[in-house]
């Protein structure tokens, strides 16, 4: 009985001391989408991820869809909170953890929102934190963005 106890104790040690993967996942471009406007993903230079304690793996297409995505409930419920961000470096394509980024403004990204990220900090940078609050604000390259999206569906 001593025996089976100990091992009953062994397995619930190694259940319990899973670590959790949240490091960049590769993008499965036939399958993977963004939770919050449903575009396939279109260019890891600015597709983003997150990651949370489930390792479940949501992927935005751009910086911007993430911020919107931050805002909802359904973020509340994935457990947004916890979740590790990765974003595609603008020039490399290498992950980059979200909050650690630096950004530049005027970038042609895939919703059009206009912030790429940086490893390292450049002139004229952000920091994550002023990139969200510029976005709730409105300074963004949308409107251009979707009127140029509704005159090519009219040529």
């Amino acid at each position: 009985m001593k025996k089976l106890t100990g091992i009953v104790l062994l397995l619930v040690v190694f259940a319990c001391s899973h670590t959790v993967d949240q490091s960049p996942r590769e993008i499965n471009w036939d399958r993977d989408v963004c939770v919050n406007c449903l575009m396939g993903m279109a260019d890891q230079k600015y597709s983003v991820q997150t990651i949370n304690k489930y390792e479940e793996v949501l992927w935005y297409d751009d910086l911007g869809c993430l911020i919107e995505y931050m805002e909802t409930d359904a973020w509340i419920k994935y457990g947004g909170d916890k979740a590790k961000a990765w974003i595609g470096d603008c020039e490399t394509g290498e992950w980059i953890e979200v909050e650690k980024a630096w950004y530049r403004y005027g970038d042609h990204t895939p919703m059009g929102y206009g912030y790429g990220a940086l490893k390292n900090k450049a002139d004229s940078t952000y920091d994550f934190k002023t990139v969200v609050e510029r976005i709730h604000n409105g300074i963004t390259m949308r409107e251009e963005f979707i009127k140029q999206k509704k005159m090519d569906m009219h040529h």
